[in-house]
């Protein structure tokens, strides 16, 4: 059963990229703890032509953005960015630790394996805006691909 939900979501993948203008990869979602409040969606992006990812949204939360961390004089620092510029052909990874998408005030925790539906909102040169629809796995806060840096505690001073 395992292995025909994967080759369907697997499909749907392939089917968003042949209807959009860009590739969508690895998508996932960090899991959560009970009263946690956010948490990261991370993927790769592989644009056609140039193209910014200017929004995302999902029903699991009431607010989500665009995110860059950066190291400023040893500080981690996080904040909100209005777009993402992905060069034509060359791939932008969304990561923690780097830009990511931050889902807050969930309205519910997120559990392994869940499918969280994202949106994204892409805007081409001509100024068109694409909308992408998928769903992004969850991830047990332990998995091999987390670096760390957003751990149940990630809030960073947001006031939301």
């Amino acid at each position: 059963m395992k292995k025909i939900l994967l080759a369907s979501l697997a499909a749907l993948a392939l089917n968003a990229w042949a209807q959009s203008s860009v590739k969508i990869e690895d998508a996932w979602v960090r899991g959560t703890v009970a009263q946690q409040r956010a948490t990261g969606a991370f993927m790769r992006l592989t644009a056609q032509q140039d193209t910014r990812l200017v929004g995302v949204s999902s029903p699991v939360a009431g607010v989500v953005e665009i995110h860059e961390m950066s190291m400023d004089n040893g500080v981690m620092k996080m904040r909100a960015v209005p777009g993402l510029s992905l060069p034509a052909g060359k791939t932008v990874e969304l990561k923690p630790g780097g830009y990511h998408v931050m889902l807050m005030d969930l309205k519910a925790a997120v559990a392994a394996d869940q499918q969280v539906p994202l949106t994204l909102v892409f805007e081409g040169q001509s100024g068109q805006r694409e909308q992408v629809e998928l769903k992004a796995p969850a991830r047990t806060l332990n998995a091999a691909a987390m670096s760390g840096s957003m751990g149940p505690g990630h809030q960073h001073g947001h006031q939301h």
